[in-house]
């Protein structure tokens, strides 16, 4: 299941924003991002995350930002500065060029600028980055119970179109059945009158050949599992395995009715059960 987090706080020493995204996987696999400083904290993260968000591959992006003047993010090697915009304003004399560029490529030159990871104290800053975490992890996590709820409804939906159609093809089965019988009797009721053939074993083979084409079991396993996949909808648990596992009964017994009624009224319920089968799997597959 996706998922998105926000969190921003700001006060008179600190920047902090914190981002979380998630999608689907069985088990915890944390991405986390930050500045240099803070990539010790990889384990709090995922502790901070397992402990709300439970699975999923997680993506943590953490930008920080000190306010205070002896905290810049940078420091500047000032004599090394002056050696480089020297040497390259004596090489533009030497060749009668410009020396419009050269304080830029004397700043940019190597070893001038270097990341600032000493002079803030990070302790703190993890203090106030810490809070903010949490509140973008929660944030995530309701995205997610909301996501749940939409998906909720379209299995709920799903489950009651099936529902319905399997209603309607109960309905049909005696009608089924008596149309079989009376196309019997008039294809064979002039037969048998000329025909010398024990009686008892043409009954039998009726009897046989309607037992082959009789779908009440499997009308009876599909509603148990719709309950049950009605049952798992409830629980509190992460069920998506499960959900997978009762989607795939649901569809053998589906096809066995469609299989075995040999009717185009029942074929056309089928047909619908099939389709809002297909979207159970589908969402299932963002369950985790």
């Amino acid at each position: 299941m996706t998922g998105f987090g926000l969190a921003v706080y700001e006060d008179d020493n600190y920047t902090v924003q914190v981002e979380v995204k998630t999608l689907n996987s069985k088990f915890l696999d944390l991405n986390f991002r930050a500045s240099k400083q803070f990539s010790e904290k990889e384990t709090e993260v995922k502790s901070a995350v397992s402990g709300i968000l439970e699975r999923g591959k997680v993506n943590v992006s953490i930008e920080f930002n000190s306010k205070k003047e002896d905290d810049l993010p940078i420091v500047i090697q000032e004599e090394l500065f002056q050696k480089y915009f020297q040497k390259y304003s004596e090489m533009a004399a030497m060749v009668n060029g410009t020396t419009d560029d050269v304080f830029k490529l004397a700043l940019q030159s190597p070893g001038v600028s270097t990341v600032n990871v000493e002079k803030t104290d990070y302790n703190e800053g993890w203090k106030v980055i810490l809070p903010v975490l949490n509140e973008a992890l929660k944030d995530c996590d309701q995205f997610r119970i909301n996501e749940g709820a939409v998906l909720m409804e379209k299995f709920q939906d799903s489950l009651n179109i099936i529902t319905d159609n399997l209603h309607s093809i109960k309905a049909l089965v005696p009608v089924r059945k008596n149309r079989l019988i009376e196309k019997i009797r008039n294809n064979f009721s002039e037969w048998v009158k000329d025909q010398d053939f024990d009686k008892n074993r043409f009954e039998q083979e009726l009897i046989y050949y309607f037992e082959k084409l009789d779908i009440t079991e499997e009308i009876v396993r599909l509603e148990a599992h719709l309950n049950l996949f009605a049952e798992v909808l409830k629980s509190q648990k992460s069920e998506g395995k499960k959900m997978g596992f009762v989607s795939q009964e649901m569809g053998r017994e589906i096809n066995t009715i469609g299989s075995k009624a040999n009717d185009s009224s029942i074929q056309h319920h089928v047909i619908n059960m099939k389709d809002e089968l297909e979207k159970i799997k589908e969402q299932a597959l963002n369950i985790i």
